[in-house]
Order: structure tokens, then sequence, then C-alpha cells
């Protein structure tokens, strides 16, 4: 154990990395709802497509037009990706992303064979948790 303990403290990064680390998790984290986000208006048929084949379809279609609420999280994503990276209300930005983010991850991947992405999205839940508990970190404009 004692031998565990010495490896760990002589991986810790210095200072001078570490600085970085905020703002990169903030900006990998990102990301991947501007992209996703994105995603939503370049392959729209194809993302109603899938979820037409979600065993919730139904549930979605009592919560709104399918085609508007793909919109509605387009946006969302892309905008608050965008103030998510830059360090900009990023609480503000976690919690709408994340909450947008849940019922699309219940909706399309709590699905036979969507393991992965369901995995993937609770991970980057976790990750939205982060950033809403301890705000930007470094290098943000909302600092």
């Amino acid at each position: 154990m004692k031998q565990l303990t010495r490896i760990d403290a002589w991986l810790a990064p210095g200072e001078p990395l570490r600085s970085w680390f905020d703002p990169t998790f903030r900006v990998a984290t990102s990301l991947i709802f501007i992209i996703g986000g994105i995603g939503h208006f370049a392959a729209h048929d194809h993302m109603l497509q899938r979820m037409g084949e979600s065993p919730w379809r139904d549930v979605v279609g009592v919560i709104g037009d399918p085609s508007w609420l793909l919109w509605l999280s387009g946006v969302v994503f892309v905008i608050f990706g965008i103030t998510l990276a830059l360090g900009l209300l990023t609480r503000v930005s976690a919690l709408v992303i994340l909450v947008t983010l849940i019922p699309i991850t219940i909706a399309v991947h709590v699905a036979p064979g969507h393991t992965g992405p369901l995995l993937k999205n609770i991970a980057i839940m976790g990750a939205l948790l982060y950033f809403y508990a301890n705000g930007p970190g470094r290098f943000a404009i909302g600092r």
C-alpha cells in the first residue's frame, strides 16, 4: 500500500499543468454538446427516425412534437455548449444542458442495445454536475 501511495504522489501533476485542466475539461465537455447540437439540425431526419424507434416514442409525443423538441434541444446544446466552453454562466449552462439531456437520455438511450450511449450520457451528466457544483475553474470569462 505504501508503494502505491508513493506512485500516486509521483504521478500528481505540477501546478503549471494542473492550471490547464479546468479549461480543457470544460471545452472537452462542451464540444459534445456543440457538435451534437449542430447534428440536431444537420441530421434532423435521421435523429427523428431514431426517436421513432425508441420504446419511449409515445411519451415523447405527449411532451411535444418530436421535430420541434429536436430543434429546441439543438439550440440549447449549441448556445449553452458555447457558454460552457467559454466559462460564461457556467452553472446556468451546466444546469440547462443537464435538464435538457436527462429526458433525451431516457427517451433515446434507455432502450435495448443502447447501453454504451446510455453510460456515456450518464458520465457526461456527472461532468455537468461537476461544473454546476464547482463553477468554471480557471481561464473562464465568467470568473
